[in-house]
C-alpha cells in the first residue's frame, strides 16, 4: 500500500467568516507540497469551494473536498431584533451530524499516510473527538477570532491569573449580549474535546497582535500548548484594477473610475440583518456625508434555502438615483477583497468580524466599527484604541440604540474627509506594509507557518 506522507485535513465551521478562513489556511498549506483534505456539510461546501482566492492551479490540484449530507432542516427568517445570527442556530446544529463520516474518513486517511494533522475550528471540537485514539492522529485547534478577543476571554475564565494594563482593561466592553443562549448550548458541547489537541493556529500575526499573543503563550492561559500565530491567512497582495473591463465585478469597474482613497466601503458581513429604520438612517447619513461609497445592501446568509424566501431590502425612495453620481448600491455578493485592495477605496464601514478586519489590516484600509455580536465589540476596540486606525459608529454599551443618519454621516466624514482620517490611513497604511513584510521570505509570519509545517512534516 502506498503511503503519502503527511496530509492535513481541515474541518471548518461552517459559518461563512469560520469556513472562508480555512479555505484561505487549507491554499497556504497546500503550497508546501501537502495533500489537504476538507470537510464540510454539502451546502455549505458547494457555496464556498469558488472562493479559494489566490490559490494557485498547482496548490489547488493538492486540495480535495469531501461533502457530508446531514438531515434536512429549516432556517426562520433573520431578526433584526437579535443582532446575533440566531436564525442560523439549526444550521449550526446540523454541523454535529458530522461525527461519525468525519472520522470514518480520517480513519480511512490515516491507513495511507504517516500522519493525519486534523485542523479543526474551535467550535468543530464535538465532531473530531474520536479520531484522539488514532495512532498517528494529531490535532491542532484553529482559533478564527483574534488574539486579542481569545485572550481576554481566556483570562477572565481563568480567574485573572496575572495583572494586565488596567487601562485596557477598563474599556472592555461586557461579554453581556454577545450571543443566545442556544448557542451557549453549542459551545457547551464542543468544551470538553477542547483539551485534546496538540496546539494551537491563529489567523492573526505578531505584527499586530504581539502583546497578546505572548499573553495567550503563558503557561496559566496555554497549559504549555504550542501557539503559532500564522495569519494573515487572507492574501494581502490584490491585483490592482486600473482599467475597466467586462471582466470586472461591476463594484470594481466603477471604483475605478474613481479618484484615490475616496470611496469608502459598506458592508456588515453575511449574518447580519437590520431593521428598515436602520437602513432608512444608513441610507439618509451617507447620502448626507457627501463621500463616495460603495454600500453592500443584501440580506443575511440563511442556514438553508428551503427556510424561508428571500426578499429585497427596501431603501428610501430615489436614495438612489440622488447618490449615483458618487455611490453604488450592491444587492449581491460582492468581491470584499478586491474592493478593499482597490487604490480609491480609503475607508471600510464594519461590523468588526475578524475575516473583514483582518483583510483590512493587511490591505492597509482604516475602518469604521459597528460591531454586532460575538467577538466584534472587542475586535472594535482592538481596532479603534490599541491599533488607531478605526473611528466609533456604534459603542457596544448603546447597542440596542437606533444608530441614526447624524451618527453614521459624522463618521463617514471623520473616517473620510479629516484630517483625523487622514493619520488613521496613514497608520494603517504603515501597519498594512509590516504586515505584507511578515509573511514573505524570512518574515514573522512566514516562519510561524514554516515553523507549523516543519512540525507536522517531524
Amino acid at each position: 500500500m502506498a503511503v503519502d506522507g503527511v496530509v492535513v485535513v481541515m474541518v471548518p465551521f461552517v459559518a461563512h467568516g469560520h469556513l472562508n478562513q480555512l479555505l484561505h489556511l487549507s491554499a497556504l498549506v497546500s503550497a508546501y507540497n501537502i495533500s489537504v483534505h476538507i470537510v464540510c456539510t454539502t451546502a455549505h461546501l458547494r457555496r464556498s469551494r469558488y472562493r479559494l482566492h489566490g490559490c494557485s492551479a498547482a496548490a489547488s490540484n493538492r486540495i480535495h473536498f469531501h461533502e457530508f449530507p446531514t438531515p434536512p432542516f429549516t432556517s426562520p427568517p433573520p431578526n433584526p431584533s437579535i443582532p446575533f445570527p440566531s436564525h442560523l442556530q439549526s444550521s449550526f446544529d446540523s454541523t454535529l451530524h458530522l461525527r461519525r463520516p468525519v472520522a470514518d474518513l480520517i480513519l480511512s486517511l490515516s491507513h495511507t499516510a504517516t500522519r493525519v494533522a486534523v485542523v479543526h475550528d474551535v467550535l468543530m471540537s464535538y465532531v473530531i473527538q474520536d479520531v484522539q485514539s488514532i495512532p498517528n492522529i494529531e490535532t491542532f485547534t484553529f482559533r478564527p477570532l483574534s488574539a486579542f478577543y481569545t485572550f481576554w476571554d481566556s483570562w477572565e475564565k481563568s480567574g485573572r491569573p496575572f495583572p494586565v494594563d488596567r487601562k485596557l482593561l477598563d474599556r472592555l466592553p461586557s461579554q453581556n449580549g454577545i450571543t443566545t443562549p442556544e448557542f451557549k448550548e453549542f459551545a457547551k458541547l464542543q468544551q470538553p474535546h477542547m483539551n485534546l489537541d496538540v496546539g494551537e493556529l491563529y489567523d492573526s500575526s505578531r505584527v499586530i497582535e504581539g502583546e497578546f499573543i505572548e499573553y495567550l503563550e503563558r503557561k496559566e492561559i496555554s497549559r504549555g500548548k504550542r501557539i503559532w500565530a500564522i495569519g494573515p491567512v487572507n492574501p494581502v497582495h490584490i491585483t490592482s484594477h486600473v482599467t475597466v473591463t467586462e471582466n470586472h465585478h461591476k463594484c470594481l469597474q466603477w471604483l475605478d473610475k474613481q479618484p484615490a482613497n475616496s470611496v469608502i466601503y459598506v458592508s456588515f458581513g453575511t449574518t447580519t440583518t437590520f431593521s428598515d429604520d436602520q437602513i432608512r438612517e444608513i441610507a439618509i447619513g451617507l447620502e448626507r456625508s457627501e463621500q463616495r461609497f460603495v454600500w453592500v445592501v443584501r440580506a443575511a446568509d440563511v442556514g438553508d434555502v428551503s427556510g424561508f424566501e428571500d426578499k429585497t431590502v427596501e431603501l428610501p425612495d430615489g436614495f438612489e438615483e440622488r447618490v449615483r453620481e458618487r455611490g453604488l448600491v450592491e444587492r449581491r455578493w460582492a468581491p470584499q477583497l478586491q474592493i478593499l485592495g482597490h487604490s480609491a477605496t480609503g475607508g471600510f464601514l464594519s461590523h468588526c468580524g475578524w475575516n473583514s478586519c483582518m483583510e483590512s489590516i493587511s490591505i492597509g484600509v482604516p475602518m469604521a466599527t459597528w460591531p454586532m455580536h460575538s467577538d466584534q465589540p472587542r475586535n472594535a476596540v482592538l481596532i479603534t484604541e490599541v491599533l488607531g486606525i478605526g473611528v466609533v459608529v456604534k459603542d457596544w454599551e448603546c447597542r440596542n440604540e437606533l444608530v441614526t443618519a447624524a451618527v453614521v454621516e459624522e463618521a463617514v466624514r471623520r473616517l473620510m474627509g479629516s484630517k483625523e482620517g487622514e493619520e488613521m490611513r496613514s497608520r494603517a497604511t504603515v501597519l498594512s506594509d509590516d504586515v505584507k513584510k511578515s509573511v514573505t521570505e524570512g518574515g514573522v509570519g512566514r516562519l510561524e507557518m514554516d515553523s507549523f509545517i516543519s512540525y507536522i512534516n517531524r
